[in-house]
């Protein structure tokens, strides 16, 4: 399955972004969206999943124009997760991964067997079995966006959309959540593009590199992404360097000033 960008340009009446962009993502890989703050990471994602109209031009999956299908039939295509924060600290995990069935049930949202069993393979493929009947408000960061993966993966579409999954989490937890949506992506087949300000994440974990610098946007395999001089030119400063090799960035420090 294919995720094409047909000749797009992204951003509101007025203020656009990205300008005439073509590019095309495949199933079973994870891609990396990277850009400097008000580069439209999250406006692509907005119009990747069919919330925000596009300017100009297509998305389209396996053929389809995402802008024409139903609300309904587009929930069964592409899941987000969003940066926004679940605002019912009682509800427990399991409640919330349930809602990811939801394009799949009927008007009353009974849920039947299979959804059940895709609810408690989700949570087992996240880390998250056993934490079913623990409620929003007694989880750490981590577990919370691990739950909201899962809710994501339950709802069993083929595309997988992410606002900067990493973003409140420790060191140790940003890898983690890597590795799990790399892991889901090779293993389920799925595509999984996610925004981030992880360089080192992006460049180890990855697949392919998404680099918005408006109105371009350039996607390359990671290691042609390394090596292109791309990432150099949008992330250097005059104490700020990124190193190919590592992947990392790295800060020329003032000297210090001696003493009288």
């Amino acid at each position: 399955m294919e995720l094409v960008l047909d000749h797009i340009t992204t951003g509101y009446p007025g203020h656009h972004l990205l300008q005439e962009v073509t590019t095309t993502c495949s199933s079973g890989s994870l891609v990396a969206l990277l850009g400097r703050n008000a580069a439209g990471k999250s406006t692509l994602l907005r119009h990747l999943a069919g919330t925000l109209p596009l300017p100009k031009g297509s998305v389209l999956l396996d053929g389809q124009d995402l802008a024409g299908l139903s609300p309904r039939v587009r929930a069964q295509l592409v899941s987000v997760v969003s940066t926004k924060r679940i605002r019912n600290p009682l509800m427990t995990a399991y409640e919330l991964v349930a809602l990811g069935r939801s394009p799949h049930t009927d008007w009353i949202g009974a849920l039947r067997s299979s959804d059940k069993d895709c609810i408690h393979e989700a949570l087992r493929l996240t880390g998250m079995a056993g934490h079913e009947k623990h409620t929003l408000a007694t989880m750490s960061d981590g577990e919370l966006q691990r739950t909201m993966i899962a809710r994501a993966i339950a709802q069993d579409t083929p595309v997988v959309l992410l606002d900067e999954p990493t973003a409140f989490l420790d060191l140790p937890n940003r890898y983690e959540i890597g590795l799990l949506l790399r892991n889901i992506a090779h293993t389920q087949g799925k595509l999984i593009l996610f925004s981030t300000h992880e360089l080192d994440i992006a460049f180890q974990l990855c697949d392919s590199i998404m680099l918005l610098a408006p109105p371009h946007l350039h996607h390359l395999p990671t290691d042609e992404m390394r090596t292109a001089g791309l990432v150099e030119q949008l992330f250097t400063g005059p104490n700020v360097r990124f190193d190919p090799a590592t992947a990392t960035i790295h800060l020329t420090l003032p000297e210090k000033e001696s003493g009288a």
